[in-house]
């Protein structure tokens, strides 16, 4: 979070890519009207303001926020982050202050905004994730974010029922996140603290041997001691303690040596086992409603036989029709024996579900569910009761009913708990890749090893050196310090090709070491490492609704309540017409009477009703994919991502490092007078040595082959001038140096003979890029620097043709090497010499012509491009996925996966079409069936226990359609061209 806001302090005109995550782009006057840029008085008197604005859900809303705050004189830049719900604003006190800011954002945009003071803005806002037990249906979860959004302090809450899971983003300032787990609890469900904000350096660790209060009191004065300690927590009862630090000064290692060293070893620690993760909540869930169903079989199965079997059989018949009391039979009082542990012990969690739902004013399928079994079952009662005191009376009990219609929705709970626990399984793998021990190296001053130990690899901490041998995970993030070997990286990125790793590379921890030995020097551990991001970010995503999803939400308000509506008006209907003999007495079964036969079909109606299957259409199939997306290297920012990519009709695409490889190399060298090649390169990389342009260090390479030292001194290059974009101007050896482009030359009175003008030109032509070096005022000769096009960009091009969607090219480059580049790769339409903002104002001009647009760039300079697009792709993002503007993250440098991306993104749309298409279906055609529409012309009736069991499939199956995108594979066309990520030595 400081990193973040701290980039936004830097933001420059000419460096967009460091404003994250979510920068926007400058579209209105950076100085109040009649102020020009050399105002000195104006620009020396500039401030900056933060404010926290509640509501923003996407960057629509914040380009409204951005807009609206622009729209003020005296706004220097805006730039608003919409994943944590703020805005960094730079402006001139003289002409505008905070409140008035303020005011803007709740008035033109009609956000709530708050000012941050300086003390608050490093913990302004925190998020928390929660694990929350007991919802069933879409409006359980939308009873518990309802409750979350009405607590002060609240920002905002994701409520995601197919995960169980809430993220919360509050105000440590105004509540904590116990505050906000009582909340949950008051609505009803049971609520489990899986992460907080403070626990990105956090660790919980066990200590054995401690007898006493003052000894737990002396091992927390010794870490308070250590250097980064940020606080400790202390709990006694579990001989815990739970601390925060700063992980570039110490590490749990440390802790352990204090602890360990304080009272002479009498104690031992270690690292706090792990609880509450989502796959012991999931197994234990499942347990749960396994021995349920066991124990409901256990008392239905002999209820079902003397109801349905035993009644055919005359010997056990006339046992079971023998009276007890009047006309009470031994057969109805087995029933009523058997079926009310089923009603009201085992079936009592609907019981208590149907209570929390209904306190808060919302019903939900518990409801449904218990209305339905009560109905059957005190009718039963009733009827028993009425034999057991009339000499007379001979009346039908339904006691079959409940105990079978409980007894399978247990088993379609079991089966839907089985099937969404699989669609969380590509976080559970993610998890799994980090190694449980890694070989520890001390070393000496010199390098050399002093001895080998083997540890817990969450014990590893920023600094340490660690030994991968072959076959080995790679225990963290870091650098390799020593050794060469290949890494398989095919579980993180996606890429199945073994990358090459030597001295000085970078590796992934969770990948595999295939031959050779290395030894890592470790740079991010914890959460701040690559894995651990990618798997915050698939569970951000998951819990991330898409729009479609709001579709269900709306109908879940009124679903329960008006099934209810419907299913008291059939009883009604069917009643009235047995009463008034609308119909034939033959249409009565002769086991019942007409208020029996329309209690049949009331109760059929309410518990074929389901309103799960419509809650889970989306959540299923958007965590399906977007952890199908992550194993295939492609990072879906959640269900709108999802959703807007499915429609992208036109990709904008980056020239240098997208449809290039981005790494230039010099070509060829013309020179225009006569020097040695050794010298003019002398010159000319003295003076780009000193600048940070990928064509600079391209120069720099190349002149480097002329020396015979690997890191050459360059001769001293003195008032260097460095213009973005155009070139540098130095002194070197008392010549006057100028390398850049022809409009550089230029303003410096460089004549350009038409020598160099033909060689430029020719040099544009073949899609490279012309540098041209002047000496003491005259062109002395001419680079050519080229960006090999990538692998496949031809065939991407291509298949995004045949798949109807328009590409165009848009780069900073020179229109020569536009054309040539576009030419090759197929691009018809191209914008060439475009600064960051303007290509932002061409997508935007994309979209107002009612184009669905993608950007693909390297989420850099493309960044405002990138958020001003419906759907944002950084490609070859790799380890710095937390801090990318896109909606979608390639984590190999292929083209290939902008496809993949796109249609994958299809495929799981029109899954949740199949999906909303069944669940709708289900009731619209199961409704009427089970209200008896087909037993007038047919006679067919829907019994309640088949209707039960009709809705328990119901859910089970919209999960199993979307668990069948696990199978998901990517277009065959990308198969036959077999692209492969190219690594530029």
């Amino acid at each position: 979070m400081t990193k973040t806001f701290f980039a936004l302090s830097c933001l420059r005109n000419e460096d967009w890519g460091r404003l994250s995550p979510r920068p926007r782009y400058p579209s209105m006057l950076r100085y109040p009207k009649g102020m020009s840029a050399e105002g000195s008085s104006v620009e020396g008197s500039e401030a900056n303001a933060l404010f926290s604005v509640v509501g923003m859900t996407c960057s629509a809303c914040a380009g409204s926020v951005e807009k609206a705050i622009k729209r003020l004189p005296g706004i220097r830049e805006a730039a608003v982050d919409v994943l944590n719900n703020r805005s960094q604003v730079f402006f001139y006190p003289s002409f505008v202050n905070e409140e008035t800011i303020r005011q803007a954002i709740e008035e033109d945009a009609g956000f709530e905004a708050t000012l941050l003071t300086d003390e608050t803005n490093e913990r302004s806002v925190q998020i928390c994730r929660i694990r929350i037990k007991g919802m069933t249906c879409t409006s359980c979860s939308s009873t518990v974010e309802s409750a979350l959004q009405a607590v002060q302090g609240v920002i905002k809450a994701q409520v995601a029922l197919a995960t169980e899971e809430a993220e919360v983003y509050y105000s440590p300032n105004i509540i904590n996140y116990n505050q906000i787990l009582e909340a949950i609890e008051d609505t009803g469900f049971e609520a489990t603290l899986l992460s907080s904000g403070e626990d990105m350096s956090k660790i919980d660790l066990k200590v054995d041997g401690v007898r006493t209060d003052r000894s737990m009191r002396l091992i927390e004065t010794s870490l308070q001691a250590l250097p980064g300690v940020q606080s400790i927590k202390v709990y006694a009862e579990l001989n815990k303690i739970s601390l925060s630090y700063k992980p570039d000064m110490t590490g749990p290692r440390d802790f352990i040596n204090v602890i360990e060293e304080t009272r002479s070893r009498r104690f031992k620690a270690k690292i706090f086992p792990e609880e509450g993760r989502r796959d012991t909540h999931r197994s234990e869930e499942i347990k749960q409603y396994y021995i349920s169903f066991l124990w409901s079989l256990v008392f239905t199965i002999p209820v079902f036989l003397t109801s349905m079997v035993l009644m055919y059989i005359p010997r056990t018949k006339h046992l079971l029709d023998t009276n007890v009391v009047n006309m009470l039979t031994v057969g109805e009082i087995l029933r009523w024996v058997l079926a009310t542990p089923v009603q009201f012990i085992i079936g009592r969690r609907f019981y208590s579900g149907s209570y929390k739902a209904l306190r808060h004013g919302s019903a939900n399928m518990d409801v449904l569910i218990a209305l339905g079994t009560n109905a059957a079952y005190f009718y039963s009662v009733y009827s028993v009761l009425r034999a057991a005191t009339s000499p007379d009376f001979k009346g039908a009990d339904f006691f079959e009913t409940s105990a079978m219609l409980i007894s399978f929705i247990l088993l379609g709970k079991y089966l839907e708990v089985l099937a969404k626990g699989k669609t969380s399984n590509a976080i559970a793998k993610l998890m799994n890749l980090t190694p449980e021990t890694a070989i520890l190296l001390t070393l000496d001053n010199e390098g050399n090893i002093i001895s080998e130990q083997e540890i817990d690899s969450r014990l590893i901490q920023k600094t340490d050196v660690i030994k991968v041998i072959p076959g080995a995970k790679v225990a963290s993030d870091g650098l390799v310090i020593w050794g060469q070997s290949h890494v398989n990286e095919s579980m993180i990125t996606g890429e199945a090709r073994p990358v090459a790793k030597r001295k000085g590379d970078t590796v992934i921890g969770g990948t595999v070491n295939q031959n050779g030995v290395l030894h890592v020097k470790a740079t991010r551990v914890g959460s701040e490492s690559a894995l651990s991001q990618i798997v915050r970010l698939v569970e951000s995503a998951q819990l991330a609704k898409a729009p479609v999803q709001k579709f269900a939400d709306r109908i879940s308000k009124y679903f329960v309540p008006l099934v209810i509506f419907i299913s008291v008006l059939t009883w009604l209907a069917w009643f009235l017409a047995g009463r008034f003999h609308s119909y034939p007495k033959s249409w009565i079964p002769s086991s019942m009477d007409s208020f029996e036969l329309a209690l049949q079909f009331g109760i059929s109606v309410m518990v074929i009703a389901c309103p799960c299957a419509l809650g889970l259409a989306t959540p299923t199939a958007v965590m399906v994919g977007t952890g199908v997306g992550a194993s295939q290297g492609v990072l879906i920012k959640g269900g709108q991502a999802l959703e807007s990519a499915h429609k992208v009709d036109c990709i904008v695409f980056d020239k240098t490092g997208t449809l290039t490889i981005g790494k230039p190399v010099v070509v060829s060298t013309k020179l225009l007078t006569n020097m040695l090649l050794q010298d003019f390169y002398e010159f000319v990389a003295a003076a780009e040595v000193n600048s940070e342009h990928p064509l600079a260090k391209a120069i720099v390479e190349y002149a480097k082959k002329f020396r015979d030292e690997e890191n050459p001194l360059w001769p001293e290059a003195r008032d260097f001038v460095s213009i973005t974009g155009h070139g540098v101007k130095a002194t070197v050896r008392n010549k006057e140096i100028i390398v850049g482009n022809k409009s550089f030359l230029s303003e410096h009175n460089v004549a350009i003979p038409a020598d160099a003008e033909d060689i430029l030109a020719e040099a544009e032509g073949m899609a490279q890029t012309g540098i041209m070096v002047s000496i003491n005022g005259e062109v002395t000769g001419i680079l050519a620097v080229s960006d090999p096009l990538k692998q496949g960009a031809q065939e991407v091009i291509s298949i995004l043709k045949s798949m109807n969607i328009r590409s165009i090219m848009v780069t900073g480059d020179n229109w020569g090497t536009a054309n040539s580049i576009s030419r090759e790769v197929g691009i018809e339409a191209v914008i060439a010499e475009a600064k960051p903002e303007q290509k932002a104002e061409q997508v935007k001009d994309l979209q107002s012509s009612g184009h669905t647009v993608a950007m693909v760039g390297d989420g850099i300079n493309d960044s405002p491009a990138l958020v001003a697009a419906d759907v944002g792709m950084a490609i070859g993002a790799g380890t710095d996925i937390a801090i990318e503007a896109a909606d979608i993250v390639l984590m190999k440098s292929n083209l290939e996966d902008v496809i993949t991306a796109i249609d994958l993104s299809r495929k799981t749309f029109s899954r949740i079409r199949l999906n909303y298409f069944w669940a709708l279906g289900y009731n619209l055609l199961g409704i009427p069936i089970a209200a008896g529409a087909l037993f007038p012309s047919t006679g067919f009736r829907l019994p309640p226990w088949i209707a039960g069991a009709a809705m328990a499939s119901s859910s089970v199956s919209v999960v199993c359609c979307s668990l069948l995108l696990k199978y998901y594979k990517r277009p065959k066309k990308l198969d036959n061209l077999e692209i492969r990520g190219i690594k530029v030595e």
